[in-house]
């Protein structure tokens, strides 16, 4: 029994090393990148559309007589992300810088007639409606067709942002780079969409960190960012008692009493009924599930007990009808999402698909970061979606396609590219699925200036691009003595 046991540790430890071997070989697979970030954003769509089920039966079949009624609306959504994530996927690199800026124009224009139409239907007193346009808090209606500017901002900020970063390159040691034009229209976004939704906002924000830490800009910007940030929360928070975002003028400021009962929450019996009543009620279904919960479609506090349950907080459904076992396999899914996107983030070469593969990655995640904090009671209640898993066709089409620019982007790293072309797929699946990627093109290194030529001169360094000598111009370097010696 001895010697069993003895010869039993080694075994075990040659085949804890022969796994990690064997996951060290599958993560350096070429496609490795694209085939996690499919199966993780494809399984947390399943979950998503599985849960909203759950979640809406009941209530749909009750008003309705139609169970699957929800289902059937997130379902054609659902659809239409994937088209866009097939027509994202298909996209080159400069065909999205070359739609930054319109798309960013559109983002703030819907965002402007949604701020004028709430600020008109509060100055009257009526509907924010005029003719075909209506607003109703966040959602914008154009003849009857609804959507959320927030969540085209989003995308727009990942595609404009990488382009302004990656065109100024080197010069984002300086601060007035970043000044201009970077701050000022992140500030407008920060407004237009803060005074809504400050949810929405934050994920703006986690946005843009990402994007200026993997522009590798300074932390002393960090630090001012941060002190402007605070302010500018502090200030959003403020206005909401002068009926900002769902705020009514002259009642109680909502914002600030979800800060003041995170940061110092009041005895139970004083605030379940009202302030605590959401937080509550997702307390006792994570409480009701347990380890393996009670049950997909069993849950109890879906019904009319847990406000928003197939929206806002569809993470305490999953946590009561599936359990701990449950939600961790969405949060891993959710890490195997972040590590896709940073592997993309980190593999390819161009700037700009660096960048807006890290901060798009950072949008997903720290959105789904903000609403399950929120949920579980580690963050203050903000009110954000939970990606592919809440209710909402807008979120989830505009999630689905930034997935289908970072596959993109998956698919034009170096070592995928040359997998790609040296195995090609069939004709048939490229004009279906997608296009081969360019190759890898080689850097030219720039010869280095031999003895005799010497190094280069200090005058030409010192000139810029519209000042430099013109080619046929001589320095006469080689040749000693003046024009007229070399004459004689």
């Amino acid at each position: 029994m001895a010697t069993g046991s003895g010869a039993e540790g080694p075994l075990r430890g040659l085949d804890a090393v022969a796994g990690l071997a064997a996951l060290r070989g599958l993560l350096a697979r070429p496609l490795t990148s694209y085939h996690l970030l499919l199966a993780s954003a494809g399984l947390l769509l399943l979950i998503g559309l599985t849960m909203v089920f759950s979640a809406t039966s009941v209530r749909d079949y009750a008003q309705g007589g139609n169970a699957s009624a929800s289902l059937t609306k997130q379902a054609i959504y659902a659809v239409i992300g994937i088209v866009a994530f097939w027509a994202c996927q298909r996209l080159p690199a400069g065909t999205y810088r070359a739609l930054s800026r319109p798309t960013l124009a559109v983002a703030v224009g819907l965002l402007v007639l949604l701020n004028l139409l709430v600020a008109y239907g509060r100055l009257t007193n009526g509907d924010a409606k005029i003719g075909p346009l209506e607003a109703n808090l966040l959602w914008l209606y154009i003849g009857g067709i609804g959507l959320q500017p927030s969540e085209l901002a989003k995308f727009a900020l990942v595609l404009w942002g990488a382009h302004v970063l990656a065109r100024k390159g080197a010069a984002l040691g300086w601060w007035r780079e970043l000044a201009t034009p970077l701050f000022p229209v992140v500030g407008l976004l920060f407004v237009l969409v803060g005074y809504n939704d400050l949810g929405s906002m934050l994920c703006l924000l986690a946005l843009v960190v990402g994007l200026l830490w993997a522009a590798g800009v300074r932390l002393r910007v960090f630090a001012a960012l941060s002190a402007i940030g605070l302010l500018g929360i502090g200030l959003l928070v403020a206005v909401a008692s002068l009926g900002a975002g769902s705020g009514v003028r002259g009642e109680e400021n909502y914002r600030l009493a979800r800060l003041t009962v995170f940061f110092s929450p009041p005895p139970l019996d004083a605030c379940k009924d009202e302030l605590c009543y959401q937080m509550v009620q997702a307390r006792y279904a994570i409480a009701n599930g347990g380890w393996f919960g009670t049950g997909l479609g069993q849950g109890r506090t879906k019904w009319a007990w847990l406000p928003a349950a197939e929206n806002d907080f569809i993470f305490a459904v999953i946590a009561e009808e599936l359990g701990v076992v449950g939600c961790a396999v969405v949060v891993t899914l959710f890490a195997v999402l972040a590590y896709s996107g940073l592997r993309i983030a980190r593999r390819v070469e161009d700037p700009f698909r660096r960048l807006a593969a890290a901060s798009a990655t950072a949008w997903l995640v720290g959105q789904a970061f903000i609403n399950i904090g929120g949920v579980i009671g580690l963050l203050p209640l903000t009110g954000v979606p939970l990606p592919f898993i809440s209710d909402g066709g807008s979120a989830l089409v505009v999630t689905l396609a930034a997935v289908g620019m970072l596959a993109s982007f998956a698919r034009g790293e170096p070592d995928a590219a040359r997998a790609l072309h040296a195995r090609p797929p069939a004709r048939w699946v490229r004009l279906v699925w997608a296009p081969l990627p360019p190759l890898p093109g080689r850097r030219r290194r720039p010869a280095t200036p031999s003895a005799a030529r010497g190094s280069v001169p200090q005058a030409r360094k010192r000139r810029g691009d519209d000042q430099a000598a013109p080619r046929g111009a001589r320095d006469g370097r080689g040749r000693g003595g003046s024009a007229d010696e070399r004459r004689r």
